[in-house]
């Protein structure tokens, strides 16, 4: 019984893939208006992380983010620091690498090939950018004797990795649970998951002492960006080269004798 519910469930996801994939063949006029809207939205989330980008790498530090840290660290309901740590945790090294490896398997094995090869661009494009504009801004991070910092990390503050990494990669993958799966309530719970851990880590990183607020700030802004850019590169090629990519070996019929 167990197989031939992970037969169904399996078909299931290559259908509403299938779908999904032709629909974006579609030229749909209506949609003309939101793609503006959308463009004018792209557009003024980039001049604001250039604006902020220009501005971090002139001033050395806001007071408003003295402001914003000192007032998130008063918050002391039980358990609130040791979940702040355990949100963080995923973003380091190695377990970062490790588990993004594991969701990009999992997708693969479900024979959503295309799919988990964005999946690791998206990553990799997040901890790429990431790497580049720290090197470009050199922005220390916060110092112990202005706020509470619970542990020293030997790298620039701006823009945060964490932040990035979860908004583009577990963002893609929220995008492809939305985009693939049908209404239920565990795509709901993995939805819900998923989008609390992109909403928690920038009050996270803030908490811990190890970002500013305009680091975890411009993290969301360039991740969005970056977010944006992977859903359009996967609609580009899924409408091109995958549409009729089977999303599981499919499994040889007995013939009848």
């Amino acid at each position: 019984m167990s197989e031939q519910k992970g037969k169904k469930s399996v078909e299931k996801i290559k259908e509403v893939a299938q779908v999904a994939a032709h629909t974006e063949t579609v030229a749909a006029p209506v949609r003309r208006f939101r793609a503006v809207l959308f463009q004018v939205a792209l557009f003024l989330v980039a001049g604001a992380f250039a604006v902020l980008t220009f501005l971090v790498k002139t001033m050395p530090s806001f007071a408003i983010d003295l402001k914003i840290t000192r007032a998130i660290q008063l918050i002391n309901f039980p358990s609130f620091a040791s979940l702040m740590s355990l949100i963080s945790w995923p973003g380091f090294s190695p377990q970062s690498i490790i588990i993004a490896g594991l969701i990009i398997l999992v997708i693969y094995g479900y024979g959503l090939h295309w799919e988990a090869v964005m999946a690791l661009i998206a990553a990799v494009l997040s901890m790429a950018i990431n790497v580049f504009v720290k090197d470009l801004v050199h922005r220390p991070r916060p110092a112990s004797g202005m706020v509470n910092v619970i542990d020293i990390i030997n790298s620039y503050s701006f823009p945060s990795g964490h932040v990035m990494f979860f908004l583009g990669f577990l963002g893609f993958i929220g995008f492809l649970a939305f985009s693939l799966l049908k209404p239920s309530l565990k795509r709901s719970l993995l939805l819900v998951l998923l989008g609390g851990l992109v909403a928690l880590i920038g009050v996270s990183r803030i908490y811990l002492g190890e970002h500013w607020a305009s680091d975890v700030l411009g993290s969301y802004l360039l991740g969005s960006l970056i977010l944006v850019a992977s859903i359009q590169l996967y609609r580009w090629g899924k409408t091109r080269f995958f549409i009729h990519q089977p999303v599981a070996a499919a499994e040889p019929q007995h013939q009848a004798a």
